[in-house]
């Protein structure tokens, strides 16, 4: 079963639980041939149940806030679509788990935009915004995504360095 695991890490980013699982987002999902939408909410609101109405997606729907790791979770998707914190980036790139990017347009100093464009030059990742998610999900090329070096965390402390103007 095809899943896509999507984590807000330790915060709380309301719109991107929202649009993901959005019907336009769910009927993305679908056509791609994923079955499975693991949430991971944080400290945001738990997502109140979809009418039945709306449920005429084939995409099961799963939601929690923490858990003591999101390894299992992470190995067990097809896809991540993470917040832009780079641990959560990091976990999800370690673990060579194909990653959408979702920047949170209302914090204030959003070093998040930085690091998930460089991710993108790089190759690694994909990055948009909520109101562009569905559109990423439908004409996404997740092949074409380079798979992360792995075991280098100095690497990646010195990306960071890079990205806020420390080195």
């Amino acid at each position: 079963m095809k899943s896509v695991f999507v984590t807000v890490g330790t915060t709380s980013f309301d719109e991107l639980i929202a649009t993901a699982r959005s019907p336009p987002a769910l009927q993305a999902l679908q056509s791609r041939g994923y079955q499975k939408l693991v949430l991971q909410v944080g400290r945001g609101s738990l997502p109140q149940p979809q009418p039945s109405s709306s449920s005429s997606s084939a995409v099961a729907v799963e939601v929690f806030r923490f858990k003591d790791s999101l390894a299992e979770d992470l190995q067990g998707a097809d896809l991540v679509i993470s917040h832009a914190g780079a641990g959560s980036c990091l976990e999800t790139l370690e673990k060579g788990k194909p990653l959408i990017v979702v920047i949170n347009d209302k914090l204030m100093d959003n070093h998040q935009l930085e690091l998930a464009r460089q991710l993108h030059r790089d190759g690694y990742v994909l990055y948009c915004n909520c109101s562009t998610l569905v559109e990423t999900l439908q004409s996404m090329d997740l092949p074409a995504l380079k798979p992360f070096p792995p075991g280098q965390p100095e690497k990646f402390a010195s990306f960071l360095d890079k990205v806020f103007g420390l080195q």
